[in-house]
C-alpha cells in the first residue's frame, strides 16, 4: 500500500465524505485535527496553516501566477523591482511536472536552480538541512525571492509528495495545479482535467499536507454553476489546503473562447466559505487600478496576474510619483502614462547578466529623453562586452541550426528570454516588424543578439519620442474618438477595454483578447453542441469551439 492510501480514508463518496462537502459547519472544525500536524517525527516544529500561514509571509494583496516556463526568477525579480518593498509581492514558480522533477536530475537542473550543486536527494526534514549561504543560488533565495510558492502539476500522490521534498526547504509552500486547461493537460492527465477526480484531488493534497513541513496550496478553476465550484473548494479545503486560488473561467475558455473570468462566483465562494478561508483571486487584470477592483468585487484576500503581468511586468506597482524614474516612465499630454519599453527590456537584460551568468552588464549610455539633458543623443550600448557572453561558438550565433537549437543552454532564465521580450515589445514589433523578425533569430545564450535587438528598440522608440514632442499622436492614447455602439457591453466586445490601457506603442501595456462573440462575428470560431463524454461540462450545452 502506498503512503498515499495508507492516509486516505477507507471510503469517499461522490470523492468526499458528505459531511465535509455538505456542512455549513466551518470545515476546520469539521476535520480531524490530527490533519493539521506533520506526521513525519523529522518535523520538530509545527507548521502553520491557512490564515496564519498567509499571515506569516507578510499577507500579501498581489501574487505573480505560475506560467509554463513564464514565471522563472528573472522575471519574478523584474516584477518586483517596481515595488518600494520587493517582498510584499507573492510570486509563483513555473508549473513544474511532478514525476519528471522527481526522478530526473536534468529536469530539476533545468527548472530549480536553488543551489549551485543539483539536488541530488530528498530533503526529509527540512530543520535538520543545513547549507551554506554561498551555496544558494537563484529560486527561492531569501535574499531576492521571498515570498515563494513552487508549483507541481502531478497525478500520482507518492510523485508529488517526493518532488516537493526536493523544493521544501527553498520556498514557503507547495502548490497544486488544478488549472491547467491546455491539451498538453489532457493528454498528461494532470491540471484542470482532475477536476472530476476529487477522490484523487484530495489524495495529491492531503499526502503533502500530512508530511511537509510547508503548507500545500491549491490553484482551481470555476465549475459549470456556483453551487459545484463551491462544493469543489470545500473538497479541496478540506483535503488540507491552505490558500485556495480560484481562477474565474471554466476548463473550456481558452484560446479565442477566453472571454472574461466571473468574479460573482469568486464572491460566492468568499460568502459561503468560513471567514478564516485565504482566497486568491485570478482573472481579468489588465492594468494595476484592476486589482483594486477585483479585491473590492470579489472579497478575496489577495489578486493574482498571469497574462497582464508578461505584457507589462510593472501591472502591480502604481504609477511612480512625478519627477522619479523620468527616463524609464512616459507620462503622456493627456495624463496617462506607462513604463518604457525600451527601459524594461534594459532592466531584464541586466537581470540577466547579474543573476544568470553572474556578470558586469556592457556600459550603456544614459536613456534617450527628448527634454533631459543626455551625453549621447543616440541611446544604446557603449562596448562590445556583451560578445563575451555568448554561451555558443560563433558558427552557431546567427544561424539556429538544428544541432545548435539542441546545444542550447538550459538555464531556465536564458531560455524564457526570447518568449518573454516577444510580451514585453509586443506593440512595437508590432509596427516595427524587422524588429520582430530580428528577435525571432534569437536563441538562448546569444547575449549580442538580444543586445542588437535592445539597440534597435531604442532606436524607434527615440524617433517616437521625438515626434510625439512635435505633436503626432495618431489616436494612440485610449482617446473616445470612433466610439461604437455596444461596445461598452463587455461582454459582446472588447473595444472597451482596449480603448481604457491602450497606450503608445513605446509604452508596456496589456493586450486585450476580443471576446467570443467578437470572435464568432469573425469566423475565428463557431458555435457547437458538446458530444457526450467529452468531459467539459453537462451534456448538450452549447459552447464555443474553433473554426
Amino acid at each position: 500500500m502506498s503512503v498515499a492510501e495508507a492516509q486516505l480514508p477507507s471510503e469517499l463518496p461522490h470523492a468526499i465524505a458528505p459531511e465535509l462537502v455538505n456542512s455549513s459547519a466551518p470545515l476546520l472544525q469539521a476535520l480531524p485535527s490530527a490533519d493539521f500536524s506533520p506526521t513525519s517525527q523529522a518535523i520538530a516544529k509545527p507548521k502553520l496553516f491557512g490564515r496564519a500561514f498567509y499571515e506569516s509571509i507578510g499577507s500579501p494583496k498581489i501574487v505573480l501566477a505560475p506560467m509554463v516556463d513564464q514565471s522563472e526568477f528573472a522575471w519574478r525579480l523584474l516584477s518586483r523591482q517596481f515595488l518600494k518593498e520587493p517582498n510584499t509581492l507573492l510570486a509563483y514558480t513555473p508549473m513544474l511536472h511532478a514525476r519528471l522533477f522527481a526522478n530526473t536530475l536534468k529536469y530539476r537542473e533545468g527548472n530549480f536552480q536553488a543551489t549551485r550543486e543539483p539536488l541530488s536527494e530528498p530533503i526529509e526534514s527540512p530543520e535538520a538541512f543545513t547549507i551554506d549561504e554561498k551555496s544558494l543560488r537563484l529560486d527561492g533565495n531569501p535574499k531576492f525571492d521571498r515570498p515563494l510558492i513552487v508549483q507541481f502539476c502531478a497525478n500520482t500522490p507518492d510523485a508529488l509528495l517526493q518532488a516537493a521534498k526536493y523544493v521544501q526547504p527553498f520556498c514557503d509552500a507547495v502548490d497544486l495545479n488544478l488549472g491547467c486547461p491546455q491539451g498538453i493537460a489532457r493528454k498528461g492527465n494532470y491540471g484542470a482535467f482532475l477536476q472530476e477526480d476529487w477522490k484523487l484531488i484530495y489524495s495529491l493534497i492531503n499526502i503533502l499536507h500530512k508530511n511537509l513541513a510547508i503548507p500545500v496550496t491549491a490553484k482551481i478553476r470555476i465549475l459549470e454553476n456556483k453551487e459545484r465550484t463551491l462544493e469543489y473548494a470545500k473538497m479541496v479545503l478540506s483535503a488540507g489546503a491552505s490558500i485556495l486560488t480560484v481562477h474565474g473561467r471554466q476548463r473550456e475558455q481558452k484560446g479565442h473562447n477566453t472571454g472574461l473570468a466571473d468574479w460573482s462566483v469568486i464572491r460566492y465562494l468568499r460568502v459561503n466559505l468560513p471567514p478564516e478561508t485565504v482566497i486568491f483571486a485570478n482573472g481579468n487584470i489588465l492594468q494595476n487600478a484592476d486589482i483594486q477592483r477585483c479585491l473590492d468585487a470579489t472579497g478575496a484576500d489577495a489578486v493574482m496576474s498571469a497574462e497582464g503581468n508578461l505584457f507589462d511586468p510593472s501591472i502591480f506597482a502604481p504609477p511612480p510619483p512625478e519627477g522619479e524614474f523620468e527616463r524609464e516612465y512616459w507620462r503622456g499630454d493627456g495624463g496617462k502614462g506607462g513604463w518604457r519599453a525600451d527601459a524594461l527590456m534594459r532592466r531584464y537584460l541586466d537581470i540577466i547578466y547579474e543573476h544568470a551568468l553572474e556578470q558586469p552588464a556592457p556600459k550603456r549610455s544614459e536613456l534617450f529623453h527628448p527634454t533631459l539633458p543626455s551625453a549621447d543623443p543616440k541611446s544604446g550600448n557603449d562596448d562590445d562586452s556583451a560578445a563575451s557572453f555568448d554561451l555558443l561558438p560563433p558558427s552557431k550565433r546567427h544561424k539556429p541550426s538544428q544541432k545548435a537549437r539542441t546545444t542550447r543552454p538550459t538555464c531556465p532564465n536564458l531560455c524564457g528570454m526570447q518568449a518573454h521580450l516577444f510580451h514585453l515589445l509586443r506593440p512595437l514589433i508590432t509596427r516595427h516588424t524587422h524588429i520582430r523578425d530580428k528577435l525571432a533569430r534569437c536563441h538562448a545564450g546569444n547575449m549580442r543578439a538580444f543586445e542588437e535587438v535592445l539597440s534597435m528598440v531604442e532606436d524607434v522608440t527615440r524617433d517616437a519620442l521625438l515626434a510625439y514632442g512635435r505633436g503626432e499622436r495618431e489616436g494612440e492614447e485610449g482617446n473616445d474618438e470612433g466610439k461604437e455602439e455596444g461596445e461598452d457591453d463587455e461582454m459582446v466586445s472588447s473595444r472597451r477595454a482596449a480603448r481604457r490601457v491602450r497606450r503608445p506603442w513605446w509604452v508596456c501595456q496589456s493586450v486585450v483578447r476580443p471576446v467570443p462573440a467578437e470572435a464568432v462575428a469573425k469566423g475565428a470560431m463557431r458555435a457547437k453542441k458538446k458530444r457526450d463524454g467529452d468531459g467539459e461540462g453537462r451534456r448538450g450545452d452549447s459552447v464555443y469551439l474553433l473554426g
